[in-house]
């Protein structure tokens, strides 16, 4: 008879989750035990990088990912990069190894007797199975759950359970799929709206780019002239930042956003919440006389949101109805140029960092971005206009950048990829390093150095608190942390330096550590 860990890695097989993410303690070698040859198992040094890796290589796939974490305590350290998965809508699974049955209620060592309250309200869905029959059936739910939620799940299995045998009934071999298809009504009266208004605007959201719709909401936009904006704080760029229909990144605050919007008569809101703010600045969530219309498959952030109205449903088809039913206009296409960047005066200005990399990289290029402070001076200097091209953490959670680097790389090793980090956003997934070292994963990593937490400190002169410890980070050498990890580093301090580094073509992780003056966000 087939044992629970067989029909666990069948169905793991049959879906396509080849490819698990890990860091293994006791309680999880009985389920890694007798890997199918054809599995990859890519170890990280840490639980937070793991899931920072695994985040990555499933937004660059567009499929669910396997993360295999250790009971609470490796649990715990996944959870501040797993709010970045869960704000980025990540299907990830998680799987944790439990004490054997008997020794859970003794709180024997490695026990987690709330296993399923751990990483809640974090996941969409947590479990462990009542018996070891039904280890497969629960494995298939967290799956199923992470892929139709699109948000993590966790799964916690008393190791004792994978060795058990199993009946035939324990096999899982079905298919669970969604479909938030609007109706022809819904359709017919979201086309009237936009047709009658007289000075709509668009704003897209990262989940546009993550469902693969940028080139339909660039042709929308053109199509209807559309002013558009992008939702704040993305996580992903659902829209070519230098199109002449661009009108930037929306600012993250309820009264910025009013002003923004101010003059539009309808505003369409395609695939984000609205709104996820940042700074508190209070105010009119709208300005008096706009109508909002929001179209996400995501529940929540429906009905959440404090104003406007909501469809749920996919957005896809809300794109091809409207370029299918409204007439095209006049329309300004095209694009607009970069402004000559910033000069630092003692180091380099990020701008300069910036325009060297759109310069030299190429067009496809994915770019990890995690230098917060850096924003403006990121949006002002690059030119993106390919899907996929972006990725933020998404919680604002620190640590994403190294590791989903490595994952983007790993999930689509057609494409360059470039990590863009802070030198103290980098600390927190360093390890990622050494992942990228023994997987030979060919990512550029730019490191911007500039010794002090500089989106920390215009936080404080925002809060009027400018005199608070903790926001200097001097004396760090990244190029020393690198070749420790075995992966190639140099220190850059002058543009022409940087570009010709920039220019070299890697066939492996190599990381550029760039001098840079301090900037705020803003």
């Amino acid at each position: 008879m087939p044992t629970a860990r067989r029909l666990a890695h069948e169905f793991l097989d049959r879906r396509g989750l080849t490819t698990i993410f890990g860091n293994p303690g006791s309680n999880e070698l009985p389920f890694l035990a007798e890997l199918p040859e054809h599995f990859r198992y890519v170890l990280g040094l840490h639980e937070g990088v793991v899931v920072g890796m695994a985040d990555g290589y499933a937004q660059a796939t567009g499929r669910p990912v396997l993360v295999n974490l250790h009971a609470a305590a490796g649990s715990g350290n996944a959870m501040g990069a797993l709010t970045n998965a869960v704000h980025s809508r990540t299907p990830l699974v998680l799987t944790a190894g439990q004490q054997v049955r008997t020794a859970i209620g003794l709180e024997a060592m490695l026990a987690n007797t709330e296993a399923t309250q751990l990483m809640r309200p974090l996941v969409a869905w947590a479990g462990e199975p009542s018996c070891a029959a039904d280890v497969p059936r629960s494995l298939a739910q967290a799956v199923f759950e992470a892929e139709l939620n699109r948000r993590p799940t966790y799964l916690s299995v008393p190791y004792d359970d994978w060795a058990a045998e199993l009946d035939e009934n324990a096999v899982i071999d079905r298919q669970v799929r969604a479909g938030l298809a609007p109706t022809e009504a819904q359709l017919d009266e979201l086309v009237a709206t936009i047709a009658a208004a007289k000075n709509p605007a668009l704003v897209l959201g990262g989940d546009v780019d993550a469902g693969g719709l940028f080139d339909r909401a660039v042709a929308l936009a053109e199509h209807l002239d559309l002013p558009t904006w992008v939702a704040p704080s993305p996580h992903r760029l659902p829209f070519p930042n230098r199109h002449r229909l661009f009108r930037g990144v929306l600012p993250a605050g309820i009264a910025p956003v009013s002003a923004a919007l101010t003059g539009h008569d309808v505003v369409l809101v395609l695939g984000a919440p609205v709104f996820r703010y940042h700074q508190h600045v209070p105010g009119r969530f709208l300005p008096a006389g706009t109508r909002l219309i929001q179209v996400t498959d995501d529940f929540g952030a429906a009905a959440r949101a404090p104003m406007g109205e909501a469809l749920v449903a996919d957005p896809a088809p809300v794109i091809e109805a409207l370029l299918k039913k409204i007439p095209a206009k006049e329309t300004a296409r095209g694009y607009v140029e970069n402004p000559e960047p910033r000069t630092g005066e003692k180091a380099l200005h990020p701008e300069q960092v910036f325009a060297a990399l759109r310069d030299t990289q190429a067009g496809d290029t994915r770019y990890v971005v995690e230098s917060t402070s850096t924003n403006s001076a990121w949006w002002r200097q690059m030119d993106l206009r390919r899907e996929g091209s972006y990725f933020f953490p998404a919680a604002g959670g620190l640590g994403f950048g190294l590791p989903a680097a490595v994952g983007v790389a790993m999930g689509d090793p057609d494409r360059p990829v470039v990590g863009v980090v802070g030198d103290g956003s980098a600390n927190y997934g360093i390890t990622a390093l050494w992942s990228a070292a023994h997987y030979r994963v060919p990512v550029t990593f730019v490191i911007l150095r500039n010794g002090v937490y500089g989106a920390l400190r215009w936080f404080g002169e925002l809060l009027g608190t400018p005199d608070v410890p903790g926001t200097e980070i001097p004396g760090l050498d990244f190029t020393a942390i690198a070749a420790g990890y075995g992966v190639e580093a140099t220190t850059v301090t002058d543009e022409d330096h940087l570009r010709t580094q920039l220019k070299t073509i890697p066939d492996g992780p190599r990381l550029i550590q760039v001098d840079t003056e301090p900037t705020s966000p803003e």
